[in-house]
């Protein structure tokens, strides 16, 4: 298979239409009780959404928290899916100001080889686990469709359930990594603010803002089975991207409604060489209030919880409003069984093993899934 040079771009109203309703939204205009108006709502419309995600609504929470709970119950019962993810390579070709793999951040490169992959996904399968994220720097020279087509081949003797977290890619690509055997895709836009975001991507493929808005929509035409939203909370202001995303998902939901929909909500974590904290810190309270309003806006949405946040924030979230987690992870390139050949994105906050995280679910009165889905 060829490896593409040009960057296709779909025919798409989608990212005008979310453009244009952040641009307009106004989170300081609405008051206590609206958001209680919407709690009593079957079904919530998009402005009830950027509703829940105004400074007002963190007075709700917990009525907000009551809400979601039962709505998780209700769309997926107690099961929770259990997965880990696993770095094969970690050369970038773009320069983000507040990413550790960062083209100009001198940290160990690596890339693992085809037999070091099936290593380390027979390492991980042996945990009992049937779901992996694939996930790489995004380069096209060192880490190139036919590699990440091979690694998911590989993945395919081991696991029911496999997601792919790379570079933006054409459709015809998108088919060919289907075929191979991937399932989902996870895309996250960083920032939905096209200045902030110009800003923060200094170089390289990534740059382009359109076209990488338009690859859930071009993995769905390429045939996967679902895609995954989000935001990098604490580039810009998180109320409004956190709109952005919930809208995102909302309209391809609307004109793919086969698609499986989930949102991922990362924060910023510090990675090596960072010169300083960031001053958009998004805190729990205000992470929680985005879980909720993802969960009450588009209830049948999966959402995961990452190690990025504490084991006590983990815990409390898992069957409240988070329907996957994250157990056994590294972040750096391998490290199951081979020795870690990279250096790591970002910091993660909780280590704890797979059987760690599934006794914590069981003694939660939840059940840990590790398949829920049979390739025929």
């Amino acid at each position: 298979m060829k490896q593409l040079v040009e960057m296709e771009m779909i025919e798409s109203s989608i990212m005008e239409e979310v453009l244009s309703q952040v641009e307009s939204y106004d989170y300081n205009q609405y008051t206590v009780g609206d958001v209680h108006y919407v709690l009593t709502k079957e079904q919530l419309t998009k402005e009830d959404f950027g509703i829940l995600l105004s400074p007002v609504a963190l007075e709700c929470l917990e009525d907000m928290a009551q809400r979601s709970k039962a709505q998780t119950l209700k769309y997926f019962g107690n099961a929770i899916s259990l997965f880990t993810p696993l770095y094969i390579a970690n050369y970038c070709e773009n320069h983000c100001v507040y990413c550790g793999f960062n083209c100009k951040n001198k940290i160990k490169r690596g890339k693992l080889t085809l037999e070091e992959i099936d290593r380390e996904m027979q390492t991980i399968a042996e945990t009992g686990l049937k779901e992996i994220l694939i996930l790489t720097g995004e380069s096209r020279v060192q880490s190139d469709v036919d590699y990440i087509g091979e690694a998911i081949k590989l993945a395919r003797k081991y696991f029911s359930t496999i997601g792919i977290e790379i570079y933006p890619l054409n459709t015809d690509e998108y088919t060919y990594l289907q075929e191979c055997g991937a399932d989902f895709v996870s895309v996250y836009q960083e920032t939905y603010n096209q200045a902030t975001y110009k800003e923060m991507h200094l170089s390289g493929p990534k740059r382009n803002f359109a076209y990488r808005f338009t690859a859930q929509e071009r993995a769905l035409k390429g045939g996967m089975r679902g895609v995954a939203f989000g935001a990098l909370l604490g580039l810009d202001d998180f109320r409004k991207d956190a709109f952005a995303a919930g809208l995102h998902a909302y309209y391809i939901q609307q004109k793919y409604p086969q698609a499986e929909i989930a949102f991922s909500v990362p924060r910023l974590r510090p990675y090596i060489n960072q010169a300083e904290n960031n001053p958009r810190d998004v805190h729990e309270p205000q992470l929680l209030q985005v879980m909720l309003a993802y969960r009450l806006f588009l209830p049948f949405a999966g959402i995961t919880i990452s190690t990025r946040e504490n084991q006590k924030f983990r815990d409390n979230v898992v069957g409240m409003i988070a329907t996957k987690i994250s157990g056994g992870v590294k972040v750096g390139v391998g490290g199951h069984e081979e020795e870690q050949k990279g250096d790591e994105q970002f910091e993660i906050s909780d280590p704890r093993s797979v059987e760690e995280i599934q006794k914590m679910l069981k003694q939660r009165g939840l059940q840990p899934v590790y398949t829920d889905y049979i390739r025929v």
